[in-house]
């Protein structure tokens, strides 16, 4: 439960954070939906490849929704939180929170659950070891 006065904080461990060039964005200045997917997948497959100790693949993304615009120039942040582990795999949550360059307070973007399965070196599904270390929760 928030409390009062309180303002709204990223959930989960900072994972990644980039700024978005001109390059990245659209012509109305905002940056592609899909660079935000490609750079929230990085930062869940590293979140996920340290809890897996090794590597893991990208099976689903689920519920993602924008919700404001992500301006050229803006200081984008990535959070991952960990939801759940299972034999082989991973669910990660991320929040993309960012910090447009005149503005004193962050602003959540958007959020997705990544899930991941650990795989071995010919890309088999394997164990996530019993002592991989936590995530934030």
């Amino acid at each position: 439960m928030k409390r009062p006065g309180t303002k709204p904080q990223p959930r989960g461990e900072l994972t990644l954070q980039l700024i978005p060039l001109s390059s990245d964005t659209n012509a109305n200045g905002d940056v592609y939906a899909g660079w935000l997917v490609q750079h929230m997948d990085l930062a869940a497959a590293s979140a996920a490849g340290r809890l897996a100790q090794g590597r893991t693949a990208t099976v689903a993304l689920d519920r993602m929704e924008f919700l404001s615009p992500v301006r050229v120039g803006s200081e984008v942040s990535f959070h991952t939180a960990l939801e759940d582990v299972g034999s082989s795999s991973m669910k990660i949550h991320v929040e993309v929170w960012t910090r447009d360059p005149t503005a004193q307070s962050p602003r959540k973007v958007t959020e997705a659950l990544f899930v991941f399965v650990a795989i071995d070196d010919k890309g088999r599904i394997r164990q996530v070891p019993e002592t991989a270390g936590p995530l934030s929760r």
